[in-house]
């Protein structure tokens, strides 16, 4: 073993000595806090890690990182992570998007990342408001938000992230909420862990132009009640009591009370993050926690094994080169017809 092997990271190892300079009450501080310690445990030296983010509030992440890290262009992070793992496919990269800078000029970026399969982990910060450029709506935005951009209304449905991951073909998607410490860190771990694109969606509180907006479901008095966690292998089940879990009713999912209705302990759903079927993933991720329908799903929902695009173009590389005998690209380039001007 040798001795980078044998280090010990703590939180502390990843913080850069730059002063946060978010918004106090910004649900981006407690992010990066957990951020931080998911590192930690994964204990990937912080000289083997690269941060990489577009524009944005929660893009300014890569300044407080201890790692390598990228501030790059508007929506262009995912583009860019690419290539950087592709050149680099020993390190660990982590994308840092918000929903505006993911989701609108970054989306086609998103959808293609989570389709190549790149092994890159990217957080989704969804505050549903472009909160840098001062509180216009977001591809998040509810139909009939109010904004600086949309005074009298949206007049369009949102983009739900899970549902754009599972179009792509997307093998791990997560959930979080950002004043759930424990759980961020916990999806966190899962997804760096994860081989291929991760995406873990956390809801952001912005505090200053969308406050509150997460509040019908991430409220202590309502969460339990409003929100379940998933852990592989254990029942689906949460409430107040944890007497509430997730039963099949036909094709579509029922919250029931256990004991009540005829419903036992044997009827409730065991979650299954690795099965190749997403079916029954899309629909724990689409759930929506609002009142009188079903929790919204945290935890890590799916983690699936599948073929990464680094890891097929490295093979494709070292294939060709050992058939054509290329060490370099001269070699390359001469191999062909040439000619010479004189």
């Amino acid at each position: 073993m040798t001795q980078e092997t044998q280090a010990q990271y703590t939180p502390a190892s990843f913080k850069s000595d730059q002063s946060v300079r978010w918004c106090p009450g910004c649900g981006d501080h407690a992010i990066l806090n957990t951020l931080h310690k998911a590192m930690a445990t994964l204990g990937v030296a912080p000289h083997k890690t690269a941060v990489i983010s577009g524009i944005g509030c929660s893009s300014r992440l890569p300044y407080y990182m201890n790692t390598y890290g990228f501030h790059t262009i508007h929506g262009r992070a995912a583009a860019i992570a690419t290539g950087f793992k592709t050149a680099n496919p020993e390190m660990t990269v982590w994308q840092i998007s918000g929903d505006g800078d993911g989701l609108a000029i970054g989306g086609n970026h998103f959808i293609h990342a989570v389709r190549r399969n790149i092994d890159i982990n990217i957080i989704l910060f969804n505050n549903k408001i472009y909160g840098l450029t001062k509180g216009q709506y977001s591809p998040t935005s509810d139909r009939g938000f109010v904004s600086k951009s949309s005074p009298y209304g949206t007049v369009e449905d949102p983009f739900i992230p899970a549902e754009l991951v599972f179009g792509a073909r997307g093998n791990f998607f997560a959930r979080s909420i950002d004043v759930e410490l424990q759980t961020s860190q916990e999806v966190l771990v899962a997804a760096a862990r994860h081989k291929g694109t991760s995406v873990t969606e956390i809801l952001q509180n912005c505090v200053i132009f969308n406050n509150g907006i997460h509040n019908p479901i991430t409220d202590k008095e309502v969460r339990a009640d409003r929100t379940i966690h998933l852990r592989h292998g254990e029942k689906m089940l949460f409430g107040k009591d944890g007497n509430k879990g997730l039963v099949r009713d036909g094709f579509l999912l029922k919250a029931v009370t256990v004991g009540e209705d005829g419903y036992t302990l044997d009827d409730v759903l065991v979650h299954d993050a690795h099965t190749p079927s997403n079916f029954l993933h899309q629909q724990l991720a689409m759930m929506d926690g609002k009142e009188g329908g079903l929790p919204l799903a945290v935890g890590v929902i799916r983690d699936v094994d599948a073929p990464t695009y680094d890891e097929a173009v490295a093979a494709q590389v070292e294939e060709v080169r050992g058939r054509k005998n290329f060490r370099n690209l001269r070699e390359m380039i001469l191999a062909g017809e040439t000619w010479e001007v004189k």
